[in-house]
C-alpha cells in the first residue's frame, strides 16, 4: 500500500490522504486516532486481498460497532456511511501506474460492511454494488451498469478465500463482462451508448495491475501485533504454535524450531542474539527442556555476558520485562517465515531507550520494497534512529522509504500530516504543533537555568 484515504472514519471527518512507505512511523498525542487508522488498514487489507468482511472487534483492535465507528459530527449526528481506500503500485508487469482501491461502508445490523468496491486507475474504473448485485464500470467513453446473475453471485462466494488474487471479486466480474450471458445487457448511466472491445480490454487491464506478486513471500498476510504482549512463563508446556497478537505462541514457535527444524533454529538465533547485543538485553538466548523430549514442558532462558566470563543462564521470567515484550516482535521481523505487512502498536514498550533505538535500526533494516512496517510509538529514540540512519545509509532504507504520520487532533476531529525527512536525517513538512510539547519543556529548563544564574 503507497497511501490511505480516509472519511468519515472515527475521529478522521474530512478526506484526507496519508502516504504509506515501506517505513511508516505513526506518531502524535494518545488518543488521536493512530490505533484506528491501523485498524483501517487491516480492515482494508481484509476487504481487498481476503475477500471477506471485516472484523472491527477482532483483535487486537476493538472499535466496536457501527455507530461508533462512524464520525461522530456533534450536533450534525453521525454519519451513516464511511469511506476508505488504498493506492498501491502494481508488483508484476510493465504496467508501473498505481492504481486504486477503495470501499464505502454502511450498517447492517449493527456492524459496519462494504456496501460498494471500487477498482481505478487513472480515468478507467470497476465497481461492485453489494445491495443492489450490479456491475458498474467506465471510461472516458462512458458509464455502464448491469445486474450480476445469481451464478456470478455463486461463483463470488465460492472464492471467497482465494488470496492468490489481490482482487478476487473484479477477476470474477471480468470473467463474466468477457462472456456475458444472454438477456444482460448493458445500460448506459452516461456517455456512450455501449462498451466497445476497447473499453472492455482497459477495464481488463486495471485488473490485471492488481495481481498479486507471485514471488511475493508467502504466506502474503498482515500481522498486527498488541501495545501489550504476553507475560512470560516460567515453563511452557508443548502446542501447536499458531500466531496470535499478544505472542503467546512465540515459545512454541522457538521450541518447534529448536526441535524440528535446526537450521532455521541456528539462523533464527544467530539473529535474536545479534538484536539483544545491539540492544544491549541479552546476548545469548536457548530453549531448555528438561528432559531433552520436544513432548515436555520447557523453558527459554537467556544470558547476559560478562566482560571476562558468561553469566548464568536465566529465565525468560526473571529478566527484565522489557525481554519478554519485545521477543515477540523481533521474532517475527526476523523469522524465515515471512510475512509481507506488519502493523505494530508500541514495540518500545518497557526498553531502555538504548534498546528503543536498536529497534529503529531493526526497521530500517527489515524494511523494504516486499515488507511493510506500520510502527505506532511515542519513542523519540526510535524515530531518531531511524532519521540517523537513513542520513548515514545505515539499513536499505533512502529517504523516500520513509514516511512519519502526525495525528494532530482539531476539536472533535483529526488531521493526518504526512511528513519526510530529507538526506541529512531533517523531518520535513511539519506543522508548527509538532514537537511542540518538546521544544515548551527545553524553554523551560534554559529558562529556569538563567533565572538560577540571575541571567
Amino acid at each position: 500500500m503507497d497511501q490511505i484515504t480516509i472519511k468519515n472514519f472515527r475521529c478522521f471527518r474530512d478526506k484526507q490522504t496519508a502516504r504509506l512507505a515501506p517505513l511508516t512511523l505513526l506518531v502524535g498525542e494518545n488518543s488521536t486516532g493512530k490505533t484506528s487508522f491501523m485498524a483501517l488498514i487491516r480492515a482494508l487489507w481484509d476487504v481487498a486481498y481476503q475477500q471477506k468482511d471485516p472484523d472491527f472487534k477482532k483483535e487486537p483492535y476493538d472499535l466496536g460497532s457501527f455507530d461508533e465507528i462512524a464520525h461522530y459530527r456533534g450536533q450534525g449526528g453521525r454519519a451513516d456511511a464511511f469511506e476508505a481506500g488504498f493506492a498501491s503500485t502494481p508488483q508484476i508487469g510493465s504496467d508501473t501506474e498505481s492504481f486504486y482501491f477503495d470501499a464505502t461502508f454502511k450498517k447492517k445490523g449493527s456492524v459496519p460492511v462494504p456496501e460498494r468496491r471500487r477498482l481505478s486507475q487513472k480515468d478507467v474504473w470497476i465497481e461492485y454494488h453489494l445491495s443492489q448485485r450490479e456491475i458498474r464500470f467506465g471510461t472516458k467513453r462512458g458509464a455502464w451498469k448491469r445486474p450480476l446473475s445469481e451464478r456470478a453471485v455463486s461463483l463470488l462466494d465460492w472464492r471467497r478465500d482465494d488470496r492468490y488474487n489481490l482482487l478476487s471479486l473484479f477477476s470474477i466480474l471480468w470473467h463474466f463482462i468477457e462472456t456475458p450471458e444472454k438477456n444482460h445487457q448493458w445500460d448506459a448511466l452516461a456517455g456512450s451508448a455501449t462498451p466497445t472491445k476497447a473499453d472492455l480490454k482497459k477495464i481488463e487491464r486495471v485488473i490485471s495491475a492488481s495481481q498479486l506478486d507471485p514471488f511475493l513471500p508467502h504466506p502474503y498476510e498482515l500481522y498486527a501485533s498488541a501495545p501489550v504482549r504476553s507475560k512470560p512463563r516460567r515453563t511452557y508446556d508443548p502446542a501447536l504454535p499458531t500466531r496470535d497478537p499478544e505472542g503467546d505462541y512465540i515459545p512454541m514457535y522457538l521450541s518447534n524450531l529448536y526441535f524440528q527444524h535446526k537450521k532455521q533454529w541456528e539462523t533464527l538465533k544467530e539473529a535474536l542474539e545479534k538484536f539483544g547485543q545491539d540492544a544491549g538485553l541479552f546476548d545469548e538466548i536457548s530453549v531448555k527442556s528438561f528432559v531433552k523430549k520436544e513432548t515436555e514442558p520447557f523453558q527459554v532462558q537467556i544470558r547476559k555476558y560478562g566482560k571476562r566470563v558468561k553469566g548464568p543462564q536465566r529465565n525468560l521470567i526473571d529478566v527484565g520485562y522489557g525481554v519478554s515484550q519485545v521477543l515477540p516482535i523481533i521474532t517475527e521481523l526476523l523469522s524465515s517465515d515471512v510475512l509481507s505487512t506488519f502493523l505494530l502498536q508500541q514495540p518500545e514498550v518497557h526498553l531502555h531507550p538504548s534498546a528503543q533505538a536498536a529497534l529503529g535500526s531493526l526497521f530500517c533494516q527489515i524494511a523494504g520494497p516486499k515488507r511493510q512496517l506500520v510502527i505506532e510509538t511515542h519513542s523519540d529514540h526510535l524515530l531518531n534512529r531511524v532519521r540517523m540512519d537513513v542520513r548515514d545509509s545505515e539499513g536499505n532504507l533512502k529517504p523516500e522509504d520513509v514516511s512519519i504520520l502526525f495525528f494532530e487532533r482539531r476539536s472533535l476531529d483529526v488531521h493526518i500530516h504526512s511528513l519526510e525527512i530529507d538526506d541529512e536525517g531533517n523531518v520535513l513538512n511539519a506543522p508548527p504543533v509538532y514537537r511542540q510539547f518538546f521544544i515548551r519543556e527545553m524553554e523551560r529548563s534554559i529558562w529556569k537555568r538563567r533565572k538560577a544564574k540571575g541571567s
